[in-house]
């Protein structure tokens, strides 16, 4: 197995390890302190690990996956409150980009979940090629029930979930589990818990049976073929564009402040019945 170390923005903790074995590099979050938390430091990580990986000529598919009881649970509140705030926000990829290098990549990205998603964390499940959770995990879009819309997320989701389904979970808020996850399309499997070293193993040997230029170009048709408006990257730069207004205005808005201090108070933000 090969280690690369992984780059840091700003200081020694590691918050994403990158190894190489047998032609798949296996990308792994690795801030359980905070539920892997898309923080800017974790950003700036993720995406200098999956540019590693599409770089190595010796990778052939790559594997998303985390460390804990949580895969990622989402925008770190906590630094969006101090960026609103005016405290200097440290440089670093936003979601668009993480999204973009995911979809975008020549080589097949394969989602392995270790335990729960929420809001951002979706968008990584969703942008992967192929998505493998155990049945013990479960999904929420939390975006309404703190004020803000499921928006930069939606680009990757939307090409992935059924509408019906869609449309109940980003409304609702409400926890799903893994087979309503694969039932909606946003999985590719619910494995049982005991099953998944197994089942994880079948599709990486799948990857590794593969020709290298073969794969990179059936993932490209499969993109021209089943993402419709979203197929081209121009097109996802544009909706990233439209969707990222959106999110901006919402959390910076009242509610998303309110949702912010329920969150940390631990109580029902006020529009809750």
């Amino acid at each position: 197995m090969t280690q690369h170390p992984s780059p840091t923005p700003s200081d020694d903790t590691p918050l994403v390890r990158l190894a190489v074995e047998r032609s798949i590099a296996t990308v792994t979050l690795d801030s359980p302190r905070n539920r892997n938390a898309l923080s800017a430091g974790l950003r700036a990580q993720l995406s200098a690990a999956l540019a590693a990986a599409v770089a190595d000529d010796e990778v052939r598919a790559i594997v998303l996956t985390g460390t804990g009881p949580v895969f990622c649970a989402g925008a770190d509140l906590k630094e969006v409150g101090a960026a609103l705030r005016g405290a200097p926000a440290e440089p670093a990829p936003e979601l668009p980009e993480i999204f973009e290098q995911i979809m975008g990549a020549p080589k097949p990205v394969v989602a392995v979940l270790n335990g729960a998603a929420r809001a951002g964390g979706i968008g990584l499940v969703a942008a992967a090629d192929i998505a493998l959770a155990p049945k013990s995990a479960t999904f929420a879009f939390t975006e309404v029930r703190i004020g803000v819309v499921p928006a930069i997320i939606s680009v990757p989701v939307s090409a992935r979930m059924h509408s019906r389904q869609l449309s109940r979970y980003f409304l609702t808020g409400e926890l799903f589990d893994a087979s309503a996850a694969a039932k909606a399309g946003l999985l590719t499997q619910a494995v049982p818990d005991r099953d998944m070293p197994h089942a994880v193993d079948a599709i990486l040997q799948g990857l590794r049976g593969s020709a290298p230029r073969a794969l990179s170009r059936t993932k490209e048709l499969l993109g021209e073929l089943g993402a419709g408006a979203l197929a081209t990257p121009d097109r996802r730069t544009e909706a990233f564009a439209r969707m990222g207004e959106l999110s901006a205005e919402f959390f910076a808005g009242e509610d998303a402040a309110e949702g912010r201090a329920a969150f940390f108070d631990k109580r029902a933000p006020r529009w809750a019945r």
